[in-house]
């Protein structure tokens, strides 16, 4: 499905790259972004609102979701189902914004099936030991959860050329004003080649006009 206007940017990164710091950070600056809720089975974390972040709901409910074809994309992430809601981002769109959404990398192969006019980013960390010591600063998993989450960055990491951006993490200002950049320029891209195609239809329905006076 392609969207009129606004455009799907798609944050990725390992667990501890920052991306979900990225996306509020530009969410909280710019009224020209909006901001897709996606689905989990897993349970909140403290501080996260039901709507806000997510919207939690039961394993019998979301498999019931996705059956329906509700997903753009859904994934499974240490043990826990996530998905994003076709209604949320065609929301999000219906209010004339961008929708900016962090998404796991194998959701956003799948979304970007879905809405192929996304912008795809992959948030890198600088180094591997910036990267360990973001996740062990969390201090809320166990040593199995930790081995687990280091096994999908490694994963994750060798499908960067997948993107057709990539952000280096290294200063959190210089990596949203990245972002920003990234959004401005494919917003004027877009919107050029969408005023040239009116501009070239214009022209083309006009000297069809004019053929058509001028032949016999």
């Amino acid at each position: 499905m392609s969207l009129i206007g606004g455009f799907p940017v798609i944050l990725s990164a390992p667990s501890g790259g920052g991306k979900t710091t990225i996306a509020k950070a530009l969410l909280a600056r710019r009224p020209d972004l909006g901001y897709s809720v996606s689905c989990t089975t897993r349970s909140p974390r403290p501080g996260e609102v039901e709507g806000r972040d997510y919207y939690f709901i039961s394993r019998a409910d979301f498999i019931s979701e996705r059956e329906q074809g509700a997903f753009a994309e859904s994934a499974v992430v240490h043990g826990n189902l996530y998905g994003t809601l076709r209604r949320e981002v065609e929301r999000v769109v219906a209010e004339g914004k961008h929708v900016v959404m962090d998404i796991d990398v194998q959701g956003a192969s799948q979304f970007v099936r879905a809405f192929p006019n996304s912008v795809t980013i992959f948030i890198l960390p600088p180094s591997a030991e910036v990267l360990l010591d973001r996740l062990r600063a969390r201090k809320t998993e166990s040593p199995a959860q930790l081995a687990a989450r280091l096994q999908s960055a490694l994963q994750e990491l060798q499908q960067v050329d997948e993107y057709e951006y990539v952000v280096v993490n290294d200063d959190l200002e210089r990596a949203v004003a990245s972002v920003g950049s990234i959004i401005d320029a494919e917003t004027v891209s877009r919107e050029r080649v969408k005023n040239l195609q009116k501009q070239v239809g214009l022209l083309i329905e006009r000297l069809e006009m004019e053929i058509e006076n001028n032949t016999p």
